[in-house]
């Protein structure tokens, strides 16, 4: 169960101007890349999936699970939170070949522990790291079964993702993407029991495995007909009398219905033609129509002029912003542990066994060295032993720089 203390990562997200959940101090999410992923065709994939995945859960228990019909939604971190306990498994697999991006399960510790039970054939009611190596057990089955479904496509080869790791916390501090994402639940039940596992698939994986099962393809363009039957034109030196053109050019215009029609009661002489329009159609040469100009013709193109803006950058500034300021904000309260170490040394297990009253064990560290300070294990500053009131403490005589403490977790 989490003690609810906050990891280093988690520290130093908020540090960085990114909240643990992966918003930022606004609660909105910050800007960041567009994915563009097809919700039927992942809702697809699920309901192929389900059938595999009440075999493996039922082959891995030996009990007889059913799954229901699976959902695939896109939704944010807002709409997942209502959804979910206040304590979750989370099991995270990220993809990191052939498609790259944020992947990994939820589900209730009730249904944690249902599993250990049903796989070790003993109860327990705490969720402990038997308990979540059994959790990852079954969630690695289910992943290798969309593996082979998404490597039956032949488009992702070398499809492979990171060694799953099971964390059990509060849903607050679930990393969740910052983009919308998608969610896909599928409902299980046993005995009268009902569960569900979810699974989130970043913008970066969800589109991956759209692309990979055919979805967001391209629309194919249609092309005019301008044939010269149905321009009616007799001959390129003749006269064409009562030529009548119609056009539809609803692919090429935005998906409007548009038509012209020329009626042109005088003659066209397609040999030497006046350049006073200058009409270019789907790859025509420019072709000048004498005095007759574009009211005369009646013609309402309809055509959208995109409008470009010059692209406006950041202002890069050193130090804590606002949004950090902001980030910062949220944890000033979280109790961390603070310890002063004397010095470090190894001894083998016999050197250990044979301690008694009165050895002397020789440390790394000369006498009169400043003693570390450590912040959740990881050194900060460097200090002096002082005593205050027949208590031992410590004042703080060097803080380390960035560097320096990187280089010490090293």
């Amino acid at each position: 169960m989490s003690d609810g203390a906050i990891s280093q990562d988690e520290i130093d997200a908020l540090l960085s101007g990114v909240a643990i959940d992966g918003l930022n101090s606004s609660g909105h999410v910050g800007n960041g890349p567009t994915y563009k992923f097809d919700i039927p065709t992942l809702q697809n994939m699920a309901n192929e999936l389900k059938p595999k995945l009440e075999e493996n859960i039922n082959k891995y228990t030996g009990a007889s699970f059913t799954v229901a019909d699976p959902v695939a939604e896109e939704t944010n971190r807002d709409r997942v939170l209502a959804k979910l306990p206040e304590v979750v498994i989370g099991v995270i697999a990220d993809y990191n070949a052939g498609i790259k991006g944020n992947h990994f399960y939820l589900l209730s510790p009730e249904f944690a522990l249902k599993l250990h039970q049903k796989v070790s054939g003993e109860e327990t009611t705490e969720v402990d790291d038997m308990v979540l190596s059994v959790v990852s057990e079954f969630i690695s089955t289910h992943i290798s079964s969309e593996i082979n479904f998404l490597d039956a496509t032949g488009k992702v080869p070398g499809l492979s993702y990171s060694t799953p790791e099971t964390l059990n916390e509060s849903k607050a501090m679930v990393m969740f993407p910052q983009q919308d994402f998608t969610l896909i639940s599928y409902p299980l039940s046993l005995e009268g029991e009902n569960f569900t596992l979810w699974e989130c698939l970043g913008g970066d994986a969800s589109e991956g495995i759209t692309n990979a099962l055919g979805g967001n393809a391209p629309e194919e363009p249609v092309a005019i007909d301008m044939a010269s039957s149905d321009m009616g034109l007799g001959g390129l030196g003749g006269a064409a009398s009562g030529m009548g053109m119609q056009q539809n050019a609803q692919p090429m215009m935005g998906g409007m219905n548009q038509q012209m029609n020329m009626g042109m009661n005088q003659q066209m002489n397609m040999g030497g033609m006046m350049p006073n329009m200058g009409m270019n159609m789907g790859g025509m040469p420019n072709m000048g129509m004498g005095n007759m100009g574009m009211n005369q013709m009646g013609m309402n193109m309809g055509m959208n002029v995109p409008n470009i803006q010059q692209l406006q950058y950041p202002n890069l500034q050193s130090g804590m912003n606002q949004g950090e300021q902001g980030n910062i904000s949220l944890i000033m309260d979280v109790l961390m542990e603070m310890t002063v170490e004397l010095g470090r040394t190894k001894k083998s297990i016999k050197d250990i066994l044979g301690m008694g009253e009165g050895t002397i064990i020789e440390l790394d560290k000369l006498a009169g060295e400043p003693v570390d300070i450590l912040v959740n294990h990881k050194p900060i500053a460097k200090g002096e032993v002082v005593v205050i009131d027949e208590n031992f403490g410590v004042r703080v005589t060097e803080i380390l720089s960035p560097m320096e403490r990187v280089s010490d977790i090293n």
